[in-house]
């Protein structure tokens, strides 16, 4: 069975994406069996996982409507990781789950009919907090919130603490912050250094030690169509999600009951 973890933060600009693609990446270069579920319609997890989501023949899209099978949409990525691609088609989405009685459980069906697949799934949600978003917070097991340290920043994250507990109480009740993401870190940053404080007060264990810094080779690996792993393996960046994979894997293999 596969640990589904939704990367979500209505907040733009702080690494949501990124996280997404370079997380799949990283896993997958530990040999876990990975899937990224790109959810947000501007489609960059897509592009940037190597896959142009102008010649899609079908996406998450169709998949969501039950106008096409996951098989018929999957389609791996250069960097051995698989992903259900998204484009512009997905705004439809949005308005479409409104008039349907199972709205917020879609993805939730199509992840049970597939868990058994894959290690881990990981969906890039969009940046707001939509029925898009909260079809992935119910499909979800874990969610990752990759947030800069910054005042405004935690002003948004309880409005998403507030959501989860709200998916919680109503559709998930296994649903958990699986951890939180320091992005674009630097250390040098007084008010880095406080935001951070603040976050182990409140979030403990649940924020990562791992640390995403500014790296310029993570913002470029995009454009070229790769994760960083792939664009600059010995990057900083690269470094980094290879570390946040070892983590969240030592954390899952301590989470798991011990068989005797």
């Amino acid at each position: 069975m596969s640990r589904v973890l939704a990367v979500a933060n209505q907040k733009g600009g702080v690494g949501k994406t990124t996280t997404s693609v370079n997380l799949a990446a990283s896993l997958r270069a530990t040999k876990r069996r990975v899937l990224l579920i790109d959810l947000d319609p501007q489609g960059n997890a897509t592009m940037g996982s190597g896959i142009n989501k102008a010649d899609l023949e079908a996406s998450i899209y169709e998949v969501l409507m039950e106008e096409c099978s996951f098989a018929d949409a999957m389609q791996q990525t250069p960097s051995g990781f698989d992903i259900l691609p998204a484009n512009g088609d997905l705004v439809a989405a949005e308005v479409a789950l409104l008039q349907m009685e199972n709205r917020e459980t879609r993805l939730r069906d199509l992840v049970a009919s597939i868990d058994t697949q894959y290690d881990f799934i990981v969906i890039d949600c969009p940046p707001s907090l939509n029925m898009l978003t909260i079809n992935a917070l119910v499909a979800a097991q874990g969610v990752i919130i990759p947030m800069q340290c910054e005042y405004y920043a935690l002003e948004g994250l309880s409005a998403l603490v507030e959501t989860i507990q709200a998916v919680t109480n109503t559709f998930n009740p296994t649903l958990e912050i699986e951890g939180i993401l320091r992005t674009m870190y630097d250390p040098r940053s007084r008010l880095t250094v406080e935001v951070s404080t603040q976050l182990f007060t409140h979030f403990g264990d649940k924020v990562y030690r791992t640390v995403v810094p500014r790296n310029i080779r993570l913002a470029e690996a995009p454009s070229y169509g790769m994760p960083v792993l792939q664009y600059d393996r010995q990057s900083r960046g690269a470094i980094a999600y290879l570390a946040l994979a070892g983590e969240m894997i030592r954390r899952n293999e301590q989470a798991r009951p011990k068989v005797r």
